[in-house]
């Protein structure tokens, strides 16, 4: 069984390179929606900056980096092929 660091809250999982935050593991794709968003967001606003353009771009190459797992980023629970979401202190 993998060796994890962390509490509840946020656990990580060196050997795989894995997130948890309560129990629901964090995926770098959703993370780059997540990013893509906010910077569109601003964008729409009319705030023209360098800023905005850099956080969409860097949002959208994560988002594409981790595209074959893209139905499991906003799924609830553990997932199956991550046991150690499963893990209780």
């Amino acid at each position: 069984m993998p060796t994890t660091v962390g509490n509840r809250v946020v656990r990580f999982d060196p050997q795989r390179v894995r997130v948890w935050v309560a129990g629901q593991r964090l995926h770098h794709g959703a993370t780059g929606v997540c990013l893509a968003g906010a910077a569109a967001a601003r964008l729409i606003a009319r705030r023209p900056s360098a800023g905005p353009l850099v956080w969409l771009v860097a949002g959208g190459a994560l988002a594409a980096h981790d595209w074959k797992d893209r139905n499991v980023w906003f799924a609830f629970g553990a997932q199956a092929s991550d046991p150690i979401a499963r893990l209780t202190d």
